[in-house]
């Protein structure tokens, strides 16, 4: 096969105007023992052909590639439970790799969890274990389960289970779970607390979130083993407190600048230093990023790490959007644009301009408020490729202009300029067999049935 042929297939693969008999034969091939191109695999709103015919595939890649798809409904992906495959359990276990934080994947049913949680393959129940992906309830229920790994997950969800299982996993015959479930509960309980002091691997976690008394906070600050994690206990003593923030360790004052309860007179008296690319992992903004409590106090501070750390909420009011915006602060803006769907349009076009690539085009293609007007008249003949391609955005653009930008010297403004469905037919199919424009030919959905089939036919896909 020709490469760019297989690059045009990819491209009808993911094209959204591909009809459901090409999508059936497209799903159907193996190639040289190949899969089906993935973008058919993961495609949104699968018709029950389709996942019927995914679900039969002999390539267990095939399978695994669905089994990862975010965009499969969770009892579709579900019925891959019983697979004979346990690679293609495992897959489904884990669930699918999401990169884009405004992506959020439902949750396997809880069934269908029990059953990969007893799977006879180890591999297939660790996959299941490490999924980001499990719903809240099944956490919870791993508390009595057989398996002490499920048990020591089940700590996850330690603020919603009942007091009787908590008491059973603070005594359970297995040490880490034991261990997991102290870390837990010494939030509440100095005596906790005080046990795990005296485990090397629990001392930092229970100096970081455990209650404190007097006696252990102060051996802590006299030990100096783990200061900074001491720095941000919640409990720690205002004197204490005091102290650390003038210790000649610049990461202990750094994080006792981030404590909650400091006003931002006194936050700002601490000698601190913050790094141009640190993102303020703080994590009393991090568990409050639906808080408008938290997010008013995280925003309107003058702590660059506060401002960042709140800049991830995708649930900040206007108004913290718009203070947020005059920050003049590059990471937050880079923050806004990821997180935030209402992130102003000046904004967007500030971090679209410092960034460039391939996050640019990411951010340009998937942002609800990213412009659209206007684009055409100010961007076709920027001496910028990267803006240029911009100007597929606009609903202005002309068939013309359009035909144009197919023929840039910028390679991304060609592709742009390919996939686009008001480009000229004579020009879209001459980019079918252009190599670095056939995946986005493929892809434009004004593409004929007939090219469809003929790139089908090419890459040799059995009708």
């Amino acid at each position: 096969m020709v490469a760019f042929h297989a690059s045009a297939l990819d491209g009808v693969a993911r094209n959204s105007a591909l009809p459901t008999p090409l999508l059936l034969r497209l799903l159907a091939f193996e190639g040289d023992g190949d899969r089906p191109p993935r973008d058919a695999l993961q495609r949104a709103g699968l018709p029950e052909l389709a996942v019927v015919a995914i679900l039969a595939h002999p390539n267990p890649s095939a399978r695994i590639d669905f089994a990862m798809s975010a965009r499969a409904e969770p009892a579709q992906r579900a019925r891959l439970a019983d697979d004979p495959s346990p690679k293609v359990r495992a897959a489904l276990a884990y669930g699918p790799e999401v990169y884009d934080p405004r992506t959020k994947v439902a949750p396997l049913p809880d069934a269908v969890c029990v059953r990969l949680l007893d799977d006879p393959v180890p591999s297939v129940r660790t996959a299941l274990l490490d999924s980001p992906h499990l719903a809240p309830s099944f956490v919870a229920s791993m508390a009595t389960h057989h398996s002490s790994a499920a048990r020591r997950e089940a700590v996850r969800a330690w603020e919603i289970l009942p007091p009787g299982e908590r008491s059973a996993l603070l005594a359970d015959p297995d040490p880490e779970v034991r261990r997991a479930a102290a870390q837990w509960e010494c939030r509440r309980d100095a005596r906790v607390t005080s046990e795990l002091l005296r485990d090397p691997k629990s001392a930092a976690e229970a100096l970081r979130r455990g209650l404190l008394v007097r006696a252990d906070a102060e051996r802590g600050v006299a030990e100096r083993t783990h200061l900074v994690a001491l720095a941000e206990n919640p409990s720690l003593p205002a004197d204490l407190v005091e102290r650390l923030a003038v210790d000649p360790d610049e990461a202990v004052r750094l994080a006792v600048s981030l404590r909650p309860e400091l006003d931002e007179t006194r936050r700002m008296a601490i000698d601190f230093t913050v790094e141009a690319f640190d993102r303020g992992d703080v994590e009393w903004v991090r568990d409050g990023l639906a808080d408008p409590e938290v997010l008013r106090r995280a925003a309107a501070s003058v702590h660059p790490m506060l401002r960042r750390a709140a800049a991830q909420s995708p649930h900040l009011p206007p108004d913290l959007v718009r203070l947020l915006a005059r920050t003049e602060d590059p990471l937050v803006e880079d923050l806004l644009s990821v997180h935030h769907p209402d992130t102003p349009e000046e904004v967007l076009m500030r971090v679209y301009a410092r960034l460039g690539g391939t996050f640019s085009a990411w951010m340009a293609e998937t942002h609800p408020r990213f412009p659209r007007e206007g684009l055409a008249a100010r961007y076709a003949d920027h001496p910028d490729g990267n803006y240029r391609r911009l100007v597929v955005r606009d609903p202005a653009a002309t068939p013309a202009l359009i035909e144009r930008l197919s023929h840039d010297p910028a390679v991304w403004t060609r592709q742009a300029a390919a996939g686009d469905p008001r480009l000229p037919l004579h020009r879209l199919r001459e980019a079918l067999h252009v190599p670095e424009l056939a995946s986005s030919a493929g892809a434009n959905p004004a593409l004929p049935e007939d090219e469809m089939v003929a790139v089908l036919d090419r890459a040799v896909v059995p009708a």
